[in-house]
């Protein structure tokens, strides 16, 4: 019986959206107005803003406290409100309700609506597998594969498990995984991971993980037990929600036996209401929010200002975050008389323009002069590709198709290649049918205000560390030019989950920057998650506190100021309406405030710190 009438409570306080919400407080407003203006009307009509505004209320304090005995600030704003109404002070009843129901408006606008990151994570599971039994082929639901059994996987198609390449040579694309920007080359005894995409050749897998064993279910898991560690910040008034109705029951109690007077402890009653203490948070947070959007952030998560002002630590994925991820021609080197540094780029660029792959398409994008058609074009799945330059077959890929082709490499050629690789580059190797010819060194590009930015933010007391899936030497080259010392290469979604786990056991407030479906588990476990909201995936973005509409980093350093003015504003805020509800209550107990005088105390108060607020609108920092 007590479980219907909470249902049904919690029905009754069920509000059908923002808008509605919206227009519930325009009306109780223009009711208050009328009611205080003294209108000649056959009711008083602020019983509107006691109905709208008040009611939800009562009801909500009462499913509190006899479900969990939850005290919380709607307590006292009940006791106040009843106790107005009994006594005849409308006025005042429907002021405090109609306050306290715009900072919970306020606060409910700053809170993101539920999303669908998790759900978007399980539609890339894939859904059916290709089994091989003995010359046999079905295709199965993913969810039946079992340990050992014998999986085709073809171009273009999801791996739909963990195994290991039995026969077959392919590039794959691990994005969602690593966040690397290209494609691996894998070859037989090489591991493929469940989630990521076979780009070019056709190959046979024995499946070694399934299910949730597997490391797309094991991505969702973590993005959804990351999410559920983040502890939510609890605003003030219900923190102290306990001590002020204690404190405000017992001041009522005393000053109506000392004095004998009911309307003198009403109205200690409505001065205790925590209005401006309530509006303190909510208003600094929406005008603070505004100011952000101005710079390019969407904040979807309420409390994320409130959290960035105390990060340390900014951990941050390089590929599409820190750098472009897009592949670029950094050098062209020739290794034979006759050939030009310009001839190497031409000759690849030629043989590589029916290339679907990043590489050869990044190769003919850096070339600026005119191609020749070229004949006979082949491409080798985790090699490179072949064909005819003008009569003259030119091999471009890596060492394996050299060692395929019976061409080795000298020890000064060997050593021109390591001095790249160690750089963090990208090799392609060019040869014709007899002899290496020259080389092509490829990197990603660093953004360009990512060196100012992650200046500006050690200014600010905040270690930069980089998370990557790269391997060590392109992590370190990176790191180098950047001048980030702490470094961690070659990180799956769970080995970067460790590190800001690491990070925050030791007392530091961990910032999370990235644009992958792999850092989508990072971004939940940090502090605050910040999603690159253009080139980012929409499930990284879903997953993050704040996306960065138009990648530009640049203003991150002015979002960290703005969440730190943000907290002086709050700080100051709740200041004042503390000392000025301290003020109310001493008069109020002398017997110098009535309920009315007391609401408008109430009401400046309240204008006083929307408007202390909403000077965060126009926040610039001051620049070094």
């Amino acid at each position: 019986m007590i479980k219907k009438a909470m249902k049904k409570l919690e029905s009754l306080l069920a509000i059908g959206g923002t808008r509605k919400d919206i227009a519930l407080l325009a009306v109780s407003g223009v009711s208050l107005i009328l009611s205080l203006i003294g209108l000649p009307l056959p009711f008083d009509i602020a019983w509107f803003a006691i109905i709208l505004c008040g009611i939800p209320i009562i009801l909500e304090a009462i499913i509190g406290l006899v479900t969990a005995f939850d005290i919380k600030a709607d307590v006292l704003v009940s006791l106040a409100l009843i106790a107005s109404v009994c006594i005849g002070e409308t006025f005042a009843a429907g002021e405090v309700a109609f306050i306290m129901q715009l900072g919970g408006l306020l606060e409910e606008l700053t809170v993101a609506k539920a999303r669908a990151g998790i759900e978007r994570l399980v539609k890339l599971t894939p859904q059916t597998a290709r089994v091989i039994s003995g010359e046999t082929e079905r295709i199965i639901p993913a969810e039946e594969v079992v340990i050992d059994d014998i999986l085709r996987v073809l171009p273009g198609e999801t791996i739909p498990v963990d195994g290991v390449i039995i026969s077959g040579q392919t590039s794959i694309n691990q994005a969602v995984m690593t966040g690397e920007s290209l494609p691996v080359d894998k070859t037989v005894g090489d591991e493929v991971s469940s989630g990521t995409v076979n780009q070019f050749g056709a190959f046979d897998m024995r499946a070694t993980k399934v299910g949730s064993d597997s490391s797309i279910q094991r991505l969702i898991q973590l993005v959804q037990s990351a999410d559920a560690g983040k502890a939510k910040i609890v605003g003030l008034a219900d923190r102290w929600a306990t001590w002020i109705v204690v404190i405000a029951l017992v001041s009522t109690a005393l000053t109506w036996a000392i004095s004998g007077e009911i309307l003198r402890a009403v109205t200690i009653l409505v001065v205790f209401c925590p209005c401006a203490l309530v509006l303190a948070t909510p208003t600094a947070i929406m005008a603070a929010i505004g100011n952000a959007t101005r710079h390019g952030f969407l904040v979807k998560e309420g409390d994320a200002l409130e959290r960035l002002a105390d990060v340390t630590v900014a951990t941050f994925d390089k590929t599409g975050t820190l750098t472009y991820g897009t592949p670029t021609v950094s050098a062209s080197v020739s290794l034979r008389e006759g050939y030009s540094d310009e001839d190497i780029l031409r000759l690849c660029a030629t043989a590589e323009q029916m290339s679907e792959h990043p590489l050869g398409k990044a190769i003919v994008s850096s070339y600026n002069g005119e191609l020749p058609a070229c004949e006979d074009f082949s491409m080798l799945p985790g090699r490179g590709v072949q064909a005819k330059v003008n009569g003259q077959r030119i091999l471009a890929g890596n060492q394996e198709m050299l060692a395929e082709a019976e061409i080795s490499l000298r020890e000064n050629e060997a050593a021109e290649a390591e001095k790249y690789l160690k750089a963090g580059c990208t090799v392609i190797y060019v040869a014709n049918e007899t002899e290496i010819i020259g080389l092509i060194a490829l990197s990603d590009t660093i953004r360009e205000e990512s060196r100012n930015m992650l200046e500006s933010l050690r200014s600010s007391g905040v270690e930069p560390v980089l998370l990557t899936g790269d391997n060590k030497n392109t992590a370190e080259a990176v790191s180098h030019g950047l001048g980030i010392d702490k470094v961690y290469s070659d990180c799956l979604p769970e080995d970067k989950l460790r590190v800001i786990d690491k990070l925050q056991s030791g007392g530091d407030k961990v910032l999370m920057l990235g644009d992958g479906v792999n850092d989508a588990p990072s971004l939940r476990k940090a502090d605050v998650g910040i999603a690159m909201g253009g080139i980012g995936s929409d499930i990284a973005i879903d997953a993050a506190d704040i996306a960065l509409v138009g990648d530009d980093l640049s203003q991150l350093p002015h979002l960290i100021a703005l969440s730190k003015r943000m907290m002086k504003t709050i700080r100051l805020n709740l200041t004042f309406s503390m000392t000025l509800n301290l003020v109310a209550i001493i008069l109020a107990i002398i017997g110098t405030l009535n309920p009315v005088v007391g609401a408008l105390v109430h009401n400046a108060g309240s204008v006083l710190v929307i408007i202390n607020s909403a000077l965060l609108l126009s926040f610039s920092p001051p620049t070094s």
